[in-house]
């Protein structure tokens, strides 16, 4: 059976490893040249499953309308209506009582993802400056703190463990860190690496294992049929026996060619690769991972001479425009929290994370029995593509060969 993946970011390419190694055969479509050339280029780094609360919340909505006319804040929403927008935001509303169960459902599938993510980067091989050093959280106000026990909560139902931190404890953690704490928490199953060096070198390996790539090539037309899966590359035509679509931001319009509904909406993501080119720089970058929650920021050390730092969510379209104004305030964290590290050579980014209403990802067969998705996964792509990987793999050689198990039975999802 021959099966095409739409998308080779980070969801796209695991999930072609995962089809491949249940025997399918796999063409992976992008329309860049390379893998991980999107939203799976520079991200945040982290790999949290302590990052996983929604944001289907009130606290975020009355934060988003205190911020909407401040340029550097954590959440902006471009103000000109749209009717994608409007309709995104009502389900988002409608979806705050699902809060709790989203959050539990979210950081338990980050914890599965863990194990299929670890396998996979060893058959291939990779390098991807994985660093185990943990994720701290550290906050500044006693409102905060107490805001992140109510957090921590579901956390500890969803199975995560997790160390809370008085104020001497977050420093000592981190001690590069210059600034007033009261206290924080330590995630030490958490872990960082560069989202684009494993999605590129995963994509080689499995090249080499025998999965096509059709690259830099435009989808002109797809369609399903009884007979197959149609997709027009150019001036070619091909026929696959099934497709999942895992296009990141384009998920939506594919979606809507082959009769599905999958309001995913575009929120743009900035970050800074900072590079640690002298020794006082190298001394004061931190290993630990860390998320500022107040400002919505969260760092990861990238081997020995690279520093990530990335942020804040922009509503504003399909537009993928870095904004100095919005990559400046990356800049002056890093100065104030760090001040040995050099920022003179920064390398700025911006990219698009593919966001569903209920902050839960896409994972699961479409309205055509050939079509299914594995896509939306928000700010967690990197976090949670080797659950929902594993689980498209499974749902997909279900439907072809019914009577074989799955390999990650343990791994579902509780909302689609």
């Amino acid at each position: 059976m021959h099966i095409a993946v739409i998308g080779a970011g980070i969801t796209g390419i695991t999930t072609a490893f995962q089809l491949r190694d249940r025997g399918f055969e796999v063409t992976v479509i992008d329309r860049q040249r390379y893998a991980g050339m999107e939203t799976s280029f520079a991200n945040g780094g982290q790999l949290s499953a302590s990052n996983g609360e929604v944001w289907n919340s009130w606290v975020t909505v009355f934060k988003g309308l205190k911020w909407m006319l401040k340029a550097d804040a954590p959440l902006l929403v471009n103000p000109r209506p749209s009717w994608h927008k409007i309709s995104w935001m009502g389900e988002f509303l409608a979806n705050i009582p699902h809060y709790r169960a989203n959050t539990i459902e979210t950081a338990r599938m980050a914890q599965a993802a863990r194990g299929v993510f670890v396998e996979m980067a060893e058959r291939a091989g990779i390098d991807f400056n994985h660093e185990p050093a943990g994720i701290v959280h550290f906050y500044r106000s006693e409102k905060d703190m107490a805001a992140a026990r109510k957090t921590n909560e579901l956390y500890r139902e969803a199975g995560l463990e997790r160390r809370e931190l008085s104020p001497q404890e977050v420093l000592a953690a981190v001690p590069q860190l210059r600034t007033d704490v009261v206290g924080g928490y330590l995630t030490e199953s958490d872990t960082t690496g560069d989202i684009h060096k494993y999605t590129f070198g995963l994509a080689r390996w499995l090249e080499g294992e025998g999965v096509k790539f059709e690259m830099g090539r435009e989808i002109v037309e797809a369609r399903a049929e009884e007979d197959g899966v149609h997709i027009q590359l150019g001036t070619e035509k091909m026929r696959f026996d099934g497709v999942v679509v895992s296009a990141g931001v384009g998920s939506r319009r594919l979606a809507q060619a082959f009769g599905d509904r999958v309001n995913i909406y575009p929120v743009k993501g900035y970050s800074i690769t900072v590079h640690l080119d002298d020794e006082k720089s190298r001394e004061g970058a931190p290993w630990a991972s860390i998320l500022d929650d107040a400002a919505k920021i969260v760092t990861s050390r990238l081997g020995a001479d690279r520093f990530r730092v990335a942020g804040t969510a922009e509503f504003n379209g399909e537009n993928r425009d870095i904004r100095a104004d919005r990559i400046k305030p990356l800049e002056k964290w890093v100065e104030q929290y760090f001040p040995d590290v050099s920022t003179e050579r920064c390398v700025p980014w911006a990219g698009l994370r593919p966001m569903m209403p209920n902050m839960m990802p896409r994972v699961g067969r479409g309205k055509h029995p050939r079509v299914f998705y594995n896509t939306g996964h928000g700010h967690l792509g990197w976090t949670l593509s080797g659950a929902t990987a594993a689980m498209i793999g499974d749902v997909v050689a279900g439907a072809y060969e019914p009577q074989r198990p799955t390999r990650h039975a343990g791994i579902a999802l509780a909302a689609e």
